[in-house]
Parts: structure tokens; C-alpha cells; sequence
């Protein structure tokens, strides 16, 4: 069957109080209309028409970004916001291309939508003649929601919205979500039929139902037990509660996968994370975007990494790791800072307070403390001692600093790019290092020591005369 799916994106979302559209907020990693098309698209649909609007430019940007891997994206503009059905209505002319089969329409701002509740409502659809089926919900205060009034025969006969319920209807705790799934057919033929006649002036979507059962067709309801997966995004709080929800779903998932999450509550990881089994995260750990981590690794306590990939029994200790790849075995932290384009080799050893900026850093190669290494390119089975520093930029341009297998930096030492240390050298503590060094040779590159005995003593001396010639005075 053919399927397509209306994603309704085009509001500013007036009670976020902000300039961007509301589907661009964040939620656990991604705006929150990614993981709306996400959800849907594990209904292979073949063609998913966003209706835009509001910075449709970063809207459509954001979508291609996130799903630059889906050819069958279709984007209608709305440019006046003239309610849900004026939405769907900008997109008649791509839903006219879809031919038979069934038509999904959503709110890009209802991110905890699963691709389960699309399956039991696509289920519930075509296991009847239906021209329409609604996903509802059952809530305890069902205030500011369009209640479900349904026939003598259990169908949907209207959904009555909250300034035009009666107290009657109010009393109704069956609620529309905004989920449909629509006959596609008889949608673009019910399209054809709404009008403004209201005071608001607005097409609303819901008008549809009462077309339908004018026209003596039925129009099902698809009940959903839990109705915190369908809540809407109208402001900054109902965002936070929608990413505690998400974030405890995520971290569900990976723990009944074999993860061990020692204190949920106070970690985050994000929607596009993988990790295998047998990784074990500590409190106050933050995994984002592409991150991958491999089985065995332990990460945290109080780790942030983003679009990384961690090895298998790699461990992380208070650290920031960001857009680098780090090989098995290797230990960081604590306080280590890996910045982007950094590649840690299989055990590698990045201890306190160092900093790896865009560098190789070879198998079995240790910088234990109080280091900067940004653009260079580290051998195998190095050590690189305390307070060393590539002194990679000139004022003017990044240069690179190449150290070959084998080699030991003494503490102190500065590396002054661009520069190249051979193979098996070793180079003294405290040099400054500005020329090449030779395989296997020693550097040193430090002024002579001089001692000035006697100095302390004379100089106690003259400071006692100089204290009595002033109070002579």
C-alpha cells in the first residue's frame, strides 16, 4: 500500500517566546521534528511532505542535515498560518501524486511519537473501511484538548474542541492527539470541502470528520493506554518534561540491551548514540549526537562526549571528548580535554589535565600530565613527559609536529613547530626544541645552569644597609 505522511511544521510556536520555529528545539540531541520523520519513516512511507513556514529556511535545513539520507522528502510551504486544514491543503498537490493507498498527518512538534503507535494506528486503519482513523488518549485532565465524541456504534462522529464543548462534552476524557492516518483519496476530496466559517476564520483539519460522517463514511478512533508519547510542545517547560520522558526511554532501551547505567536519572545520552553491551556509564555522564561506544568501556563519572567513537574497554574518567576516535584500551581523564580530529590509538594512555587538539597519537604512547598536543603526529610507544607543549601556531598558521616511534619527551619540554623528533631520540627536560632531531639522538636545548655562591648572604647584606641609610634620614 501506498503510504505518505504530512508533517505539519509551519508555526512559530508563539509560547516557546522565541524567533525560531518550534520544531527546532532540542530534544535529547535533535530538533524535535527529526524524531517525529524518524518514527515515521519505519513506515517506508514514499514521500514525507514537510508544510513549512516559520524559518522554513532552517527548518528545511535541519531536516536535510538529520535525513540527508531520504530522497522522498517533498516541501510545501504555508504562508499564512490559516489552521491545520489550510496546512494540510498546501500539500493537495503533492498528496495528488501519491494515488491510492493512505496518507499519515502529523505535528512536527510531538517528538516522542514511536514508530509502534504509527504501526497499531496504520493496523487499526486498514483493518476496517475507514476514511479516517484518529490516534486518541485517555487523560485525567483533559482541559485545552478537542474531545473524541463518538456514535452509537463506537465511531468518531465529532471532535468538539475545548471553547465549544459543552459542559456535557467536557466532561469526555478521550482526547485527540493530532495523529491521523487518512485515505488519501478521501482526504483530498474532504479538503475540497472546508471552509472558514468560524470565528477564528481558520480550516481546521477536525472539520473533516464531520464531512466524512455526512457522507455516511466512518471515521475509527485508535486508543492508546499511554498518552504522555503523544504530548504536544507549546513552551519551554512542556519541553523539559518531554526530554525527561525521552531521555528515560533511551536510557531504558540501553540498559534491557546490556548496558549498565548506574544512576539514570543524572544521565544523558542522546537519540542517535549507540553503545554496546557490557558498557558500564558512571553519574553525570553526557553522550551526544553520533556518538558510538563499544562493549566493555567505562565512561564517567562527569564525562561530556559527542560524536565520537570509544573502543572496546576504553575508559573515560572526568574528561571532554569531542568529534574524535579513540582505539581499545585506552585510558583517559582525569580532566583530559580531547578536542575534534584527535585519534587515540589502542592503548594509549591520556592522563590529568592534557589537552589533544587534531592529532595522531600512536599505539602505546602515554602522556600522563599537564600537556597540550595539537597538530601532531605521535609514533608508537612515546612518552611524553609532564608540562610538554607543541607549539603549534606561529601567530599566522598551524604547523605540525611529527614525533616518531619510541621516543621520550622530557618533562617541560616545547616543541616548536613545525619540527620532527626521529625515531628513538630522547630529548632532555626543560629544551625548547626548534630543529630537527636526528633518530636515536639526544636533545638538549637549555641554558647552562649557574650557580652563584654566597649570593642569598650579600644579598641580606646590602638590603640591612640600605633599610639604615633611610631610617638615618
Amino acid at each position: 500500500m501506498n503510504i505518505c505522511a504530512v508533517i505539519l511544521a509551519a508555526g512559530l510556536g508563539t509560547r516557546m517566546k522565541s524567533k525560531y520555529s518550534k520544531v527546532l528545539f532540542d530534544v535529547a540531541g535533535e530538533p524535535m521534528i527529526s524524531h517525529v520523520i524518524r518514527a515515521v519513516r519505519k513506515m517506508e512511507p514514499a514521500k514525507i511532505i514537510p508544510v513549512v513556514g516559520h524559518s522554513k529556511e532552517m527548518v528545511i535545513e535541519s531536516i536535510k542535515k538529520n535525513h540527508g539520507d531520504y530522497a522522498g522528502f517533498e516541501f510545501v510551504v504555508q504562508s499564512e498560518q490559516k489552521g491545520t486544514g489550510h496546512a494540510v491543503m498546501q500539500a493537495r498537490p503533492a498528496l495528488e501524486t501519491c494515488g491510492d493507498g493512505v496518507t499519515f498527518v502529523l505535528c512536527g512538534d510531538t517528538p516522542l511519537l514511536t514508530p509502534e503507535l504509527f504501526k497499531n494506528l496504520f493496523a487499526s486503519h486498514v483493518n476496517g473501511d475507514y476514511a479516517a482513523t484518529v490516534l486518541t488518549a485517555k487523560v485525567s485532565d483533559p482541559k485545552g484538548y478537542g474531545r473524541i465524541v463518538r456514535n452509537e456504534k463506537g465511531y468518531i462522529s465529532s471532535i468538539i474542541e475545548e471553547r465549544d464543548a459543552s459542559p456535557e462534552i467536557k466532561k469526555i476524557t478521550e482526547i485527540n492527539t493530532g495523529v491521523y492516518v487518512f485515505s488519501t483519496k478521501k482526504l483530498l476530496e474532504a479538503l475540497s470541502k472546508l471552509t472558514d466559517n468560524n470565528d477564528q476564520h481558520e480550516y481546521y483539519l477536525t472539520d473533516t470528520i464531520a464531512i466524512f460522517n455526512s457522507e455516511n463514511m466512518n471515521v475509527s478512533a485508535c486508543l492508546e493506554e499511554d498518552s504522555s508519547l503523544m504530548m504536544g510542545i507549546n513552551n519551554r517547560y512542556e519541553l523539559s518534561v518531554a526530554g525527561a520522558i525521552m531521555r528515560s526511554l533511551i536510557n531504558k532501551r540501553h540498559m534491557i540491551n546490556g548496558v549498565t547505567i548506574v544512576d539514570p536519572v543524572s544521565t544523558y545520552i542522546d537519540a542517535g548514540v549507540e553503545i554496546e553491551n557490557d558498557v558500564t556509564i558512571y553519574p553525570g555522564t553526557y553522550l551526544h549526537g553520533k556518538t558510538k561506544i563499544f562493549t566493555g568501556a567505562v565512561i564517567g563519572p562527569m564525562s561530556y562526549v559527542v560524536d565520537s567513537v570509544v573502543g572496546e574497554n576504553t575508559k573515560i574518567f572526568n574528561s571532554v571528548v569531542e568529534s574524535s576516535e579513540i582505539g581499545r584500551n585506552v585510558v583517559i581523564g582525569p580532566y583530559s580535554h580531547l578536542r575534534p580530529n584527535t585519534k587515540l590509538c589502542d592503548r594509549v594512555n591520556i592522563g590529568n589535565y592534557v589537552e589533544v587538539k587534531k592529532s595522531v597519537i600512536g599505539e602505546g604512547s602515554k602522556a600522563n600530565h599537564l600537556t597540550y598536543i595539537g597538530d601532531a603526529e605521535i609514533g608508537t610507544g612515546c612518552n611524553i613527559g609532564a608540562g610538554t607543549i607543541t607549539c603549534n601556531y606561529d601567530g599566522v598558521n598551524k604547523n605540525k609536529t611529527v614525533i616518531a616511534d619510541g621516543v621520550f619527551i622530557g618533562s617541560n619540554t616545547s616543541l616548536v613547530a613545525p619540527v620532527t623528533i626521529g625515531e628513538g631520540a630522547l630529548v632532555a627536560a626543560g629544551s625548547v626544541i626548534n630543529k630537527n632531531v636526528e633518530p636515536g639522538s639526544l636533545a638538549i636545548a637549555r641554558s647552562p645552569m649557574v650557580i652563584k655562591e654566597g649570593y642569598m648572604k650579600k644579598r641580606s647584606i646590602k638590603k640591612a644597609d640600605k633599610n639604615k641609610d633611610t631610617t638615618g634620614a
